[in-house]
């Protein structure tokens, strides 16, 4: 028997994972060390995707493409920074995120790694893991609910986002569901 998952940030994800483990420790016969050993592992592989990376790759590129176009060399206008549009207090929020070898307090560490688009991507990864919650009210925490965030903030994002950002992120996700069915 052989069963397939994916790790995921939903409630219902949950209840399937550990569905899987209780048919997995029901139907083998296996030692009870190996089962728990298992069962442990498992649950940590999920959690650990989960908890360190909540925003898929996908997500990520519509997200940047919605807010600026993702135009490499996008540097800092006015009070956000590079291809996320970063304002320094997210990138507080987010843990202060930097390049190797820069310091935190070093003053240039914001703008520097708002600037990288890999330190940028943390940072988002950063601020969705304290603020990723259920925006629109579905029941799921996904990429709707982290677009919402990014742009409204993680204690605003159940008000009114604006049409164009949302247009520009839905024809992103359109292209790209077109692109991998095709």
């Amino acid at each position: 028997m052989s069963v397939h998952f994916r790790c995921a940030s939903t409630p219902n994800a949950y209840n399937f994972i550990f569905h899987i483990i209780y048919l997995f420790i029901s139907v083998t016969m296996v030692s009870a060390v190996i089962k728990l050993s298992a069962v442990l592992m498992l649950v940590g592989i999920c959690f650990a995707d989960i908890s360190l990376k909540p925003v898929t790759e996908v997500c990520l590129g519509c997200m940047c493409q919605a807010v600026s176009g993702c135009q490499q060399g996008a540097t800092c206008e006015g009070d956000a920074c590079g291809l996320f549009r970063i304002t320094w207090a997210y990138w507080a929020d987010a843990g202060k995120p930097t390049l190797p070898g820069i310091s935190p307090d070093s003053p240039d560490a914001y703008a520097s790694c708002t600037n990288d688009p890999h330190c940028a991507a943390d940072c988002v990864q950063g601020y969705m893991r304290k603020f990723g919650q259920d925006c629109n009210g579905d029941g799921v925490v996904n990429c709707y609910d982290y677009m919402a965030i990014h742009k409204l903030g993680g204690y605003g994002c159940k008000g009114d986002l604006p049409f164009q950002y949302v247009n520009v992120f839905n024809q992103c996700v359109a292209a790209v569901a077109q692109a991998q069915q095709g």
